[in-house]
């Protein structure tokens, strides 16, 4: 097991066209990930449409209010990013309140339990405060209960439940 690297090591910057590669990189990591724990619904898309996505800045819904692509650099290796943007639910039932909402969150299979993943996390919630947002709101897969153990860690909590069935 690696030794966790030290806070100030780890860069957390907004992404730039050119970082689309090693976002692409560790975004297919994660597809794997997610497709291994839940094969019937999670894939790995093809490299080049994601990473035409970030190079083109097409990660985000172009109705967000406002978005954006952290990375996270270790030495200079791209290990780890995060997309967050600001929304607004439309449900009439609840309170508007503006949510920091985190769209994907991922760090290479080799720098995961380091710590990164809670710095970007971190630095999305940070950046949604800045923007006005009072909550944090994110989904994951329940099968993913390492990044649950994360979440709940951070200080998130279970808010609503999604059920879904087969038809």
């Amino acid at each position: 097991m690696s030794e966790a690297p030290k806070p100030a090591a780890i860069t957390i910057r907004p992404a730039l066209s050119e970082d689309a590669d090693g976002i692409t990189r560790v975004y297919l990591e994660s597809a794997e990930h997610h497709a291994r724990l839940d094969p019937e619904r999670c894939w790995i898309p093809p490299a080049t449409a994601i990473s035409a996505r970030y190079r083109e800045a097409r990660q985000h819904p172009p109705d967000a209010e406002q978005a954006i692509t952290l990375v996270a650099e270790l030495s200079g290796e791209m290990v780890g990013f995060v997309d967050a943007r600001l929304e607004r639910l439309p449900d009439p039932m609840l309170r508007e309140f503006l949510y920091c909402h985190i769209e994907e969150i991922a760090v290479s299979s080799r720098h995961r339990n380091q710590g990164i993943g809670g710095r970007l996390l971190e630095a999305a919630e940070n950046w949604g405060r800045r923007q006005g947002a009072e909550f944090a709101s994110l989904y994951y897969l329940a099968a993913n209960t390492r990044a649950g153990a994360l979440y709940q860690r951070m200080g998130y909590g279970v808010a609503a439940m999604k059920a879904i069935k087969r038809l």
